[in-house]
């Protein structure tokens, strides 16, 4: 058996399990007419924004594939074309995934908790499994097809300019929905949260769908491709004739896929004080498993006396080198995503200091609740940098920079299982909001109330894991950028007393801030559009607050999404723009110290904004369970102007980096035969 074809095996086994999944969902009952009356309007409103939104991105995405055939040639164009569909097809599929698992999730929670958590898990790794399979399914498949570096290249180029356009157009209009809804519902006219009365609050749910399961499918379909891509290209250029180190990045993921799916089956719930831990379960099993199997794999593909066969897998040039150094590379990547994934729980979960300490805050009114958020906004980059920090250098001793895109590679194996955890959120959202316009009783809202906050953490979590992963990946590209450019004879070496590369440092670390300026700036005025039509509908609907009339959402619903399509074009444009400029004008020293500008500014932005705004969500959420006075104090007033804060940092700007970070990276590869 040929290491590519394992893959390609692999892949069609997790698109297949994920349909298994998800049809074993669609089979559990929608519940009674108004819950379908109500997910249907979600549905609806979600396929709606979709599809315009892939019809404005299509025009973009020609005239780049032109550009690249101009410039390329088809085989760079077709990797492009490849990389675009199947991102924006993970995007489709996780969005549908969720507006089909929401309302039935609702259903379940009249019986229990275990049975809506064990529905909302299996719907989030319908899109887990989808966007591992895809993305192992491309990058092996078109490997295969052509063997071409350069043609990945493109393939991920046309992952990441989706990915940017899913996660800024979703951002934008899920965050839009909510603070327009929240600002006009919950704080003018004093209304629940997802109460059928405000006009925002199907366009809100719709929200939830486009950007935190479409946008995210697509953000980590994109950074699971690129990392693969990025380690196949490090692994091509330093260890030239062995075709096993190009391959193991793909024979690392298909593993991982492997012990994710058995990890799946780990995963249950005893009470509402465990849920975070029932996820953890799957998470933990996958990782030992993945541990286990890319010992069995390196092994096989790294031999001390040299070159030769396998005793499993054919056509095989062994990597020289020791087994137990690889490995322990490997191994670092998980560490890194467990470590991750506890510290962006602490600064994100109702349980512990961070969220602790902004809800109290809140007692002192609107303005000590906003600075103790920004305060834990900021303190939360400390630990995941250093995490970073030190697993690179780690991955590094152990197998250089190789061993650097080991754990890049192994860290975002883990993805299948991570973004079942992380659509679970979405889901779990949708059914909290049903429950509510449906008029169920409390014992429904009792069982998703706790399962929408540890949703809140999940979503962080995942948003933190990308973000993480970004960092190592990017380093990755950017060593791949380094090692192309010596192989190609120009200048590698990046003097801080050199003009140019400063120059390229300050304009680096100048873009994410700007970017995640025009998000903001969208958000705030998409929502402005909202907030008008609420208004004006509450103002000229009569009957409305009595319950005698009911509001047009879909008007809410068509504002927020010709908004959020006109906003999301020049921030996403903004990165590629950059980069051209730079590399063209400023030469190869200026775009490498772009690179380290973006990556760096970059990683702290986004885990800054992510972490922060979802501390933000939860503190309000605790105040809400009866802390600080409950719903309606001073205190909850004022979380309620946090959390308007801090949603479009964690849903729009902040994830959008990730993806912008790695498309600066790609485009600047692209780059280099010009330079």
């Amino acid at each position: 058996m040929t290491i590519e074809n394992f893959a390609l095996a692999t892949a069609v086994v997790s698109i297949v399990f994920a349909l298994w999944l998800r049809r074993g969902v669609k089979k559990q009952s929608e519940g009674d007419e108004k819950m379908k009356e109500i997910a249907e309007a979600i549905r609806e409103g979600s396929k709606a924004f979709l599809k315009r939104q892939f019809k404005s991105i299509f025009v973009v995405g020609a005239v780049i594939a032109l550009a690249l055939w101009w410039a390329f040639d088809l085989t760079v164009t077709s990797g492009f074309i490849v990389g675009a569909l199947a991102s924006s097809l993970a995007a489709f599929l996780g969005m549908q995934t969720a507006v089909m698992a929401n309302s039935r999730v609702t259903e379940a929670a009249k019986r229990g908790l275990r049975p809506a958590f064990q529905l909302a898990f299996r719907g989030g790794a319908v899109t887990g499994f989808l966007v591992v399979g895809l993305g192992l399914l491309v990058v092996a498949g078109f490997w295969s097809t052509t063997e071409n570096l350069r043609a990945l290249i493109g393939l991920g180029f046309g992952g990441s300019l989706i990915s940017v356009f899913s996660r800024l157009g979703g951002g934008i209009y899920t965050k839009a929905a909510d603070v327009g809804a929240d600002l006009v519902g919950k704080t003018e006219a004093g209304i629940p949260e997802d109460d059928p009365r405000n006009p925002a609050v199907i366009a809100d749910n719709v929200g939830d769908n486009v950007g935190d399961c479409a946008g995210m499918a697509a953000d980590l379909f994109e950074t699971y491709t690129v990392t693969l891509i990025a380690g196949m290209l490090l692994g091509g250029a330093i260890f030239m004739g062995s075709n096993a180190a190009i391959l193991l990045p793909i024979l690392l993921g298909g593993t991982a896929i492997w012990a994710s799916i058995i990890g799946f089956y780990f995963v249950r719930v005893a009470d509402e004080t465990k849920i975070m831990w029932g996820l953890y379960k799957g998470l933990i099993a996958s990782g030992i498993l993945s541990a286990l199997g890319f010992y069995w794999g390196i092994s096989r593909l790294v031999s001390s006396p040299g070159n030769g066969g396998t005793d499993f897998f054919t056509n095989i040039v062994k990597i020289p080198g020791k087994p137990m150094d690889y490995f322990l590379a490997s191994l670092v990547g998980l560490v890194v995503v467990l470590a991750i994934v506890l510290i962006t729980e602490y600064y994100t979960s109702k349980k512990f200091r961070p969220v602790k300490s902004i809800a109290k805050s809140s007692e002192s009114g609107h303005g000590t609740n906003v600075i103790m958020g920004l305060a834990m906004s900021l303190e939360s980059t400390a630990l995941p940098s250093l995490v970073i920090a030190f697993g690179a250098y780690a991955a590094f001793q152990f197998a250089g920079l190789y061993g650097v895109a080991l754990a890049a590679v192994s860290m975002l194996s883990m993805a299948g299982i991570i973004v079942a955890i992380d659509s679970f959120g979405p889901i779990t959202d949708n059914a909290g909001g049903i429950a509510e316009m449906a008029g169920l009783s409390k014992s429904v809202r009792a069982i998703t109330d706790p399962l929408d906050a540890v949703g809140n953490t999940t979503k962080a979590i995942t948003k933190g894991y990308a973000i993480a992963s970004a960092g190592l990946a990017a380093m990755v590209l950017f060593a791949a950028y380094t090692t192309d450019l010596v192989a190609r004879g120009l200048a590698a070496v990046f003097d801080l007393s050199d003009p140019l590369v400063v120059t390229g440092l300050f304009l680096g670390g100048m873009l994410p801030y700007v970017f995640a300026s025009l998000a903001m700036k969208a958000v705030g005025n998409s929502a402005g559009g909202v907030v008008l039509e609420v208004r004006r509908q509450f103002k000229e609907i009569k009957g409305i607050m009595t319950g005698e009339a009911k509001p047009d959402y879909a008007a809410t619903v068509d504002i927020v999404t010709k908004a959020a399509l006109r906003e999301m074009i020049l921030p996403a444009l903004l990165p590629i723009l950059v980069t051209l400029v730079v590399g063209l004008w400023l030469g190869p020293k200026a775009l490498g110290g772009l690179l380290i500008g973006t990556i760096l500014t970059g990683f702290f932005v986004a885990i800054s904004m992510t972490s922060g705004g979802a501390a933000w969500d939860n503190a309000k959420k605790f105040i809400e369970e009866g802390n600080y006075g409950g719903k309606g104090s001073d205190a909850h007033k004022a979380a309620v102007t946090g959390d308007t804060v801090g949603d479009p940092y964690k849903d729009t700007a902040g994830p959008a980096i990730n993806p912008m970070i790695k498309v600066v990276n790609i485009v600047a590869l692209l780059l280099i035969p010009f330079l």
